[in-house]
């Protein structure tokens, strides 16, 4: 990990704030998840995405509210899923984690896509399980898609074997761009950004300690927060995976992990390692 090497691939990620910025400036960020038993997923996504920048974070439950405020981020504002996709504010959503995979969440998927035509919408965890069913098109949209897979729901999106996935990784994240419109990171090691265009580029940072529950949705808040600041997708999605993957080799050297590296750890590192890249003016 290098600051010169954010600096020179992904300069939108090193830009200081100005110093008239207000937290509108930064975007509204929705997340939508947290059918029953998976609360954390959407909080896990939603806590990154605010320590990653985001101007404001709101976030819609499957389920009616499991609480009424989150105690270790009250800054959170929380709500049902179907107050959130009738909101005016949301300039980005993330959708997905501990979605569930029942009716109800099929329907609600179709109410995301729906509500999302003309912002960016990153798609995770049950979302790209839901949407590999075939009943629900991603649709032409106006805005930047982004689909985070690892291997397993990449193998479903394709309708093959995960063999076949990891045989040719570039190959099917270039497939699933190409099926879906969309941009796509598939996750593992050495994770394959695709563009909707079908260009390929291997992320060059990260480690075992992201190998544990919840990475995946600590990821889906920072590429969410990344596009929620204005930073172009070509920058926000690779840009995010690396920052992402910087912050756990960051904590390794640190002596926290690989074995036992928590999701919340590698959220909290990100922020670390990303204010460390902000280039000072003058």
């Amino acid at each position: 990990m290098t600051v010169e090497y954010a600096q020179r691939h992904f300069p939108a990620l090193c830009r200081p704030r100005l110093v008239e910025s207000h937290k509108g400036s930064f975007g509204t960020l929705g997340v939508i998840g947290g059918a029953p038993g998976m609360t954390g997923a959407a909080l896990l996504a939603a806590r990154a995405a605010l320590v990653q920048g985001a101007g404001k974070v709101k976030v819609g439950f499957v389920q009616d509210l499991p609480f009424a405020v989150d105690t270790l981020h009250p800054e959170l504002m929380l709500m049902r899923a179907d107050q959130l996709l009738r909101s005016s504010d949301m300039t980005v959503c993330v959708a997905g984690m501990g979605m569930g995979l029942d009716e109800k969440s099929l329907g609600l998927l179709f109410q995301v896509f729906r509500a999302t035509i003309d912002i960016p919408l990153v798609l995770d965890a049950d979302g790209l399980t839901l949407l590999a069913q075939g009943q629900i098109g991603a649709g032409r949209r106006n805005r930047a898609l982004v689909l985070t897979p690892h291997p397993q729901e990449a193998a479903r999106l394709l309708d093959c074997d995960v063999g076949e996935v990891q045989g040719a990784r570039a190959r099917a994240a270039v497939a699933i761009s190409r099926k879906y419109d969309a941009w796509t990171v598939l996750k593992g090691h050495k994770t394959v950004i695709c563009s909707p265009q079908g260009d390929t580029q291997t992320n060059c940072t990260g480690n075992p300690g992201l190998a544990s529950g919840g990475t995946g949705d600590v990821l889906a808040g920072m590429l969410g927060a990344c596009l929620a600041q204005g930073i172009e997708a070509a920058q926000a999605v690779p840009g995010a995976v690396w920052l992402h993957g910087a912050a756990a080799d960051l904590l390794v050297d640190e002596g926290v992990g690989p074995i036992g590296l928590t999701a919340s750890e590698v959220s909290l590192a990100a922020r670390r390692v990303r204010n460390s890249l902000v280039m000072t003016e003058g």
